[in-house]
């Protein structure tokens, strides 16, 4: 029987934040897959644990994947872990774990600390849905087209960045959602020096022109608000309303047709052309 792939969470930071299951699975696996072994190796260390180790990252998976797929499929229990937090966000985890799926072998995740929810809860933003776009394109025209693409977009926005990469984030965000846009850029959390910036993006960017960025950057950015409803003159809903109602549809069908249109009460649609009398009658 072929073996069964976790993707085991590990500390964002503070090494607390590890779970009892995640430590008793790296500790009955048979191999650990993780992004950087030297990182992996002193976690792993700091528990007791000792498994051999295999490098899992964007630039060989290609190559690991033919050699973690052998040992699965021979019946081997693999781990694959990140330098911190879950693995398969941001990072090529997601590409071994389509090709387990596709070879019919049973994928399992074992959650834990993730930089993206620890940094949302703590943003102080409006709670809500949420889209995660994690790194931005790292090419100045790719970044600029993606943030001008999700200037409407109404849901909160969580990205993560790189602090030699912060400052050209934040002026491209400003520019694009405006410098009134609320924000939280959240540092190093879970470290000893967490850090929660919370305000507008014109004064993050304005502070951190005056301060250095550093540490890893989580960033949650207030979505755009919802459209406003043109105004329509009540005229204009009136004549429709008799349009409708000339055409045979019933007066109550058509108010709710036209209340739904214009946003309007339906009750208020309803009441458009009739005799006082008949709206208090009702």
């Amino acid at each position: 029987m072929a073996g069964v792939l976790y993707l085991v969470a590990t500390p964002i930071g503070n090494l607390e934040d590890i779970t009892a299951r995640a430590l008793r699975i790296l500790g009955e696996v048979d191999l650990i897959a993780a992004e950087d072994t030297r990182v992996s190796r002193r976690l792993l260390n700091h528990f007791a644990i000792k498994k051999p180790l295999i490098s899992y990252y964007e630039q060989n998976k290609q190559l690991r994947e033919a050699v973690l797929l052998d040992a699965l499929l021979d019946g081997q229990q693999v781990a694959l872990v990140c330098d911190a937090g879950t693995p398969g966000l941001s990072d090529p985890g997601a590409d071994i774990c389509r090709a387990a799926i596709a070879h019919g072998i049973e994928v399992i995740a074992i959650p834990g600390a993730s930089a993206l929810l620890t940094a949302l809860t703590a943003s102080g933003l409006e709670k809500g849905p949420f889209c995660f776009e994690g790194f931005l394109p790292r090419g100045r025209s790719e970044r600029r087209r993606r943030v001008q693409e999700l200037a409407s977009e109404q849901r909160v926005m969580v990205f993560y960045e790189a602090p030699h990469r912060l400052l050209a984030t934040l002026q491209d965000l400003t520019e694009a959602f405006g410098e009134q846009r609320q924000a939280a850029a959240c540092r190093e959390l879970t470290k000893l020096h967490e850090e929660k910036r919370r305000g507008t993006l014109g004064e993050l960017l304005a502070y951190y022109q005056q301060t250095a960025p550093r540490g890893e950057f989580t960033l949650i950015v207030q979505g755009a608000p919802p459209p406003e409803s043109p105004a329509v003159a009540l005229s204009t809903v009136q004549a429709e309303l008799e349009q409708l109602l000339a055409a045979g549809q019933p007066r109550k069908q058509a108010a709710r047709t036209l209340a739904h249109k214009y946003g309007l009460p339906q009750r208020e649609v309803y009441a458009l052309g009739l005799p006082e009398k008949e709206i208090a009658g009702r």
